[in-house]
């Protein structure tokens, strides 16, 4: 994407670690990170600043670069009037928050590439997303001459902006806390609301482009559970069904796309993310120990073959991202010709051309095929006359034939840095796929994963949210946290090894110490040693991925259960109250603040296992879906609360079934435990 840089120099980015900062390097714009020297740079000088916010994988980040910032005009203007910043947003999510807000609340749109004019103060006043070459010209000069005509109403509209992004989201959404507790009712209307809105022929919300939001799906899930409400699972099965089948899906290597630009889940924007894939294991995990669907456990096995293959690092790190382009062509290396793959496969091409649903002109553009398949292998075999288990034995060979041929193309540029928080979610993601699966070789990575995380990213109980080149930079956000704190939760539950759920506790006490509002009982998305910036926020609504609050929650009512700590539990439960005018009217934007809530509904199991055989056991009961438990478990004796007074006696292993930290008499089967379970639920 730099091009020939040997006669190029090199501006302030060439020695970041990010490396989509790095791309910008050789631009003849004057870029420079984010630093109190290029702030006191613009105040010295009085200048407006460009804050350009942007990540590795994104389509047309790349296009503006090329049509704009490698233009020696542009960068000519923009070089002598302004003071030019870029920002990878998945390094500063803070800064991306803050002036995506304001973006929006100039009903300028929002999305990337981010391009925001600020005064020398960092206020912002103007901006918007990608702009053509001659726009983006017109627009640094209409912006410079009302700099320089129109200074008091620009610092007056800046100042209003600035206000406004200040004021606390409760208040702005018209958020209270509720003291009454949550009724199996408050969730019947928000599920009636959200309902509405489902693709129920297609999967997914009813609305384009489809992103995966597997948040939502975890709600069904867990609503499904409580409920045993038969339209709640049907949508789940057939969302995850139809994303299997479609082209958001590798149906090569494995791992999800971003999103799909249609509703069919076809064609997808074809960058992949680490954070999309570690929440689709989980979800894709833990639904097959309700449906014992083996395309889930398929999905499963090719999403962590992708994993190990193309985003592991040597010391044990999981890469944030693949671009979407390569040979500056988008999707051109997941896509085929039909006569590629005729000539790799020629005795199967009809079948092959079936299955995977090839034209000879392409079903997607220019030619090409995306791979997808419309119907199971259940009816390709019906309808082929084809043996199923013959038809599973050719697409295996024709999976791995093709994988060996597109390993030789050009590779999308992969980011490498290693994020704190998206490896937490990938970690949780292998560990509940071991859990479900009992795979070995997905316990493994996970535990390289996790003293990874434990020995580069972790010192002295401080988390720190970037890892690359062999360093670490920026004291870690809330989400980093949430998701690390909420992994070794799982990890422990896992395992029984105590060090993560230790790390766990640490962890947690410095997110209150350090990143909590007494007043509001929430946490902010910055810690109180962080860089000041203009606004303070906080992170409350789900999305692709959670909102940091809403993780941090879950994890507290799971510490409050495993360490015996009530006030952790109740910080949980008045956290969720606030969000139940959401949860009732529309929880598509809160959806796991309402699985935290169908948690709260009814008695969590709380289950000891006591003796040599605690981990088989532990295999034992994973085995059967039921999502509303805590699991702890020892070989003789721990202190944690709901092990203390239980050691291991004699040759047997005991089960205690407990609830609120009372326990039933102990058993020694699984299935007598479960008997007590569903006598209690």
């Amino acid at each position: 994407m730099q091009g020939d840089t040997t006669t190029k120099k090199a501006n302030k980015l060439l020695k970041e670690t990010s490396p989509y900062l790095k791309q910008h390097a050789y631009n003849p714009v004057q870029w420079q990170p984010w630093r109190n020297e290029a702030l006191e740079q613009a105040k010295k000088e009085d200048k407006p600043i460009i804050v350009s916010i942007g990540y590795s994988s994104c389509h047309w980040c790349h296009v503006m670069e090329r049509e704009s910032f490698e233009d020696d005009g542009v960068a000519e203007i923009m070089n002598a009037g302004f003071v030019n910043i870029k920002v990878d947003r998945e390094e500063r999510p803070d800064l991306d928050h803050i002036y995506m807000e304001a973006i929006q609340q100039m009903n300028l749109g929002g999305g990337w590439p981010l391009n925001v004019f600020l005064t020398p103060d960092a206020k912002p006043f103007f901006g918007g997303t990608y702009f053509p070459r001659d726009n983006w010209k017109h627009v640094l000069n209409e912006v410079l001459k009302a700099f320089q005509d129109q200074r008091k109403a620009l610092e007056d509209s800046a100042d209003s902006f600035t206000s406004s992004l200040n004021t606390s989201e409760l208040q702005k959404y018209g958020l209270a806390e509720d003291q009454s507790d949550f009724s199996i009712k408050d969730l019947n209307a928000g599920y009636k609301a959200m309902s509405a809105q489902f693709d129920t022929t297609l999967g997914g919300m009813d609305k384009e482009p489809k992103f995966p939001m597997p948040t939502l799906y975890f709600f069904l899930l867990r609503y499904y559970h409580l409920t045993k409400d038969d339209l709640a699972l049907r949508q789940l099965v057939l969302t995850l069904d139809e994303m299997a089948k479609g082209g958001i899906y590798d149906q090569i290597g494995g791992g999800f796309a971003r999103y799909s630009t249609d509703v069919e889940w076809f064609a997808p924007h074809f960058e992949k993310m680490l954070y999309d894939n570690g929440q689709l294991m989980a979800l894709y995990s833990e639904v097959y120990t309700l449906t014992k669907n083996t395309t889930y456990k398929e999905v499963v096995r090719e999403t962590f073959e992708w994993l190990k293959r193309e985003m592991t690092s040597p010391e044990g790190g999981f890469y944030s991202a693949l671009d979407a382009d390569s040979e500056g062509e988008e999707g051109k290396f997941y896509t085929w010709t039909l006569d590629e793959v005729e000539k790799l496969i020629p005795d199967d091409i009809l079948l092959l051309k079936a299955y995977y649903n090839l034209s000879e002109n392409g079903n997607w553009e220019h030619g090409q095929n995306i791979l997808f398949k419309a119907v199971t292998d259940e009816m390709i075999a019906k309808y082929s006359e084809t043996p199923l288990d013959d038809l599973k034995t050719k697409v295996a060979y024709w999976k791995k034939t093709l994988l060996q041929a597109r390993s030789k193309r050009p590779s999308p540029g992969l980011d490498d840095k290693i994020l704190a928080g998206w490896n937490g979610i990938m970690l949780k993601g292998l560990a509940e796929a071991y859990r479900a699966f009992d795979e070995d070789e997905y316990l493994q990575l996970a535990l390289s994963n996790a003293s990874f995380i434990k020995n580069n990213l972790i010192k002295d109980k401080v988390l720190y949210r970037t890892y690359n080149d062999e360093r670490v930079s920026q004291e870690g956000f809330l989400e980093d946290y949430a998701w690390v704190i909420d992994a070794y939760i799982s990890l422990y539950q896992a395992t029984f090894d105590e060090q993560w759920l230790t790390l766990s506790k640490e962890l947690t006490e410095h997110v209150v110490m350090h990143f909590y509002d007494a007043e509001e009982n929430l946490f902010y998305f910055t810690s109180d040693n962080a860089e000041k910036l203009i606004a303070r926020k906080k992170e409350i609504f789900d999305n692709v991925i959670p909102a940091s609050n809403s993780v941090m929650a879950q994890n507290l009512r799971k510490l409050g259960i495993l360490l015996e700590r009530s006030d952790l539990g109740n910080l949980a439960k008045n956290m969720a109250s606030k969000m139940k005018k959401l949860i009732t009217t529309d929880p598509s934007w809160v959806s796991n603040w309402a699985s935290l809530v169908t948690s709260m509904i009814e008695p969590t199991a709380e289950i000891a296992i006591s003796g040599s055989e605690y981990l088989n056991l532990r295999k034992e009961i994973d085995k059967t879906f039921y999502p509303n438990k805590i699991l702890a478990g020892t070989a003789s004796r721990s202190e944690l609360p709901l092990l203390i007074d239980r050691p291991a006696t004699g040759d047997q292993t005991r089960i205690f079934v407990c609830y609120n930290n009372m326990c039933q008499w102990p058993v020694t089967s699984v299935d007598d435990a479960w008997k007590q379970i569903n006598k209690t639920s």
